[in-house]
């Protein structure tokens, strides 16, 4: 496959008229270097299993750090410009005259549609998003999330069971598998209003939560099938996913109609005024349930494992977490003692974790689980403005906000950009423009549930983290000396026999499924 990367400033002009090796006169943004460069990092990629913001990292680099680059691997697939500078993705993902709710998602997208469903919100554009935006905007209204805390701390204490378990024993386990069922079960709750039983094993499972385990399986980078088979595969799958979601819309249909008594879960929102069960209702219905339930489970599990694990092999930091939750809640960390002061003070107790919402918010710009594409389409006329004043033309391309690149930006997160600090979030001195943070996008199309996984991350630290101590095994694990004590970095981290990093699943996962062992903290 022959990739062609481009960087430029080109003013006015379309970046689809470059050609391969031509050498623009403003060196420090404008360059395009031919197809062997990419050549040569073939084997980093294949080797890792790394997902495609690695690679965009390393060419960012090669190219001397431009605002953005285009990568042309046509026929394959469509040229696409990687946006590199928070202004400018801001410019991507903000209304303008030329599109009212922001630029269209790309066709890329559509590439999901097995998992979301082609009437999904996140595939709607114009109009029509807006109007399922404005439906199911109750269902995720601040006052209602509060309202879900009993739930949230039902399913976390279920978590925590588990991971007594595998205390006592010691065995090692699968974070990831732990995280995404205490966050499907939550999800669930919010969107259907009926409980997932995901953590109670796969037998005792909703059949609903085994087929999106086995849906998205085959998204997998590392998919051991037979790749010829696996969109056959995927609509298999996603037929019988849906038989069973449509069950519980059509049950949920009757008992709304038999019931007086107001729900605001997505089932219920997306059946409100309808008086007859259509096909077409049905299968509307259905794709907004899937959407949900993927994106809601997904990403706050992601988050979960990359906090545990940076709280392990960063003790500074866990100390100052576990200092702000003894001031907060007291001495006293059992399960049914915090569960208790969070169902008493509500939200109030929220508001004061601080240094953990910015260990949050930190974990997110280090490891974040996904970005968005967009795409302007030819003869539109959809021109950015780049920090040097310079406009140009990105019509013809997919457009995609890199968080990664965006969110580790060394001109605004400082040299130390790469390393997990969240004091930066809290300094009076130190002012991170709200564009160069984007776990969530921004815009009018900026994720719906960004409150809810920020409740369930606050909910489940309060409760998980000074009970627990955890290790990582393989990948990541703790470098110790020869007495066995963890050997520190001049960062205050400590170091690790080998890099952890994320494969592709959809979105962004730890590659070995966050491998863990965990021990009952003793104070």
């Amino acid at each position: 496959m022959a990739w062609t990367l481009v960087a430029t400033n080109n003013s006015a002009s379309s970046l689809l008229s470059l050609e391969e090796g031509h050498i623009l006169p403003n060196r420090t943004i404008c360059l395009v270097t031919p197809a062997s460069t990419i050549a040569t990092m073939g084997p980093f990629v294949h080797a890792r299993e790394t997902r495609k913001d690695e690679l965009f990292r390393a060419i960012h680099d090669s190219l001397n750090k431009p605002a953005l680059f285009v990568v042309d691997s046509r026929p394959v697939s469509p040229p696409m410009c990687v946006i590199c500078d928070h202004d400018v993705a801001e410019q991507i993902s903000q209304s303008s005259k030329l599109f009212q709710y922001s630029l269209p998602k790309s066709e890329v997208t559509r590439w999901y549609t097995d998992m979301m469903g082609p009437l999904s919100i996140v595939l709607a554009q114009d109009e029509e998003w807006k109007c399922l935006r404005k439906q199911f905007n109750p269902g995720f209204a601040h006052k209602h999330l509060i309202s879900l805390m009993p739930c949230i701390l039902d399913k976390t204490q279920i978590f925590m069971t588990r991971l007594d378990h595998y205390a006592s024993t010691g065995e090692e386990f699968s974070l990831d598998e732990l995280c995404t069922n205490l966050t499907f079960d939550i999800i669930g709750a919010v969107t259907m209003g009926i409980d997932m039983d995901a953590q109670l094993g796969e037998e005792n499972q909703s059949a609903i939560v085994r087929l999106f385990r086995k849906l998205g399986s085959t998204y997998r980078s590392s998919h051991s099938g037979w790749k010829f088979f696996l969109p056959l595969q995927r609509k298999l799958i996603c037929r019988q996913l849906g038989t069973r979601i449509k069950e519980r819309i059509k049950e949920k249909f009757e008992e709304q109609a038999a019931s007086q008594k107001p729900s605001r879960s997505v089932l219920a929102l997306s059946l409100a005024d309808t008086h007859e069960l259509t096909p077409r209702v049905l299968d509307r219905t259905c794709d907004q349930l899937k959407s949900f339930l993927f994106a809601g489970h997904d990403t706050t599990s992601i988050l979960l494992q990359w906090t545990f694990y940076e709280l392990s092999r960063t003790p500074h930091v866990l100390h100052r977490v576990c200092k702000e939750l003894d001031d907060i809640f007291g001495p006293d960390s059992t399960p049914t003692h915090i569960r208790d002061q969070i169902l008493h003070h509500g939200e109030n107790v929220l508001r004061r974790m601080i240094y953990t919402s910015a260990v949050i918010k930190e974990i997110i710009r280090l490891y974040p689980p996904a970005g968005t594409s967009r795409f302007s389409a030819p003869d539109t006329g959809f021109t950015i403005r780049l920090p040097n004043g310079q406009d140009v033309c990105l019509d013809g391309l997919m457009i995609y906000n890199c968080p990664s690149i965006i969110q580790r930006d060394p001109a605004v997160y400082g040299d130390k950009s790469d390393q997990f600090i969240p004091q930066r979030w809290l300094e009076a001195n130190f002012t991170i423009p709200a564009s160069a943070w984007r776990a969530f996008e921004r815009g009018p199309r900026n994720c719906i549930g960004q409150e809810l996984a920020n409740i369930e991350a606050l909910v489940i630290l309060a409760c998980a983290t000074r009970r627990y101590n955890w290790e990582k095994v393989g990948l990541g694990a703790t470098k110790r000396d020869e007495s066995g004590a963890p050997i520190e970095s001049k960062n205050g981290q400590y170091e690790v026999q080998s890099e952890l990093y994320n494969t592709l699943e959809i979105t962004a996962k730890p590659v070995d499924g966050m491998r863990m062992r965990v021990k009952v903290s003793r104070g």
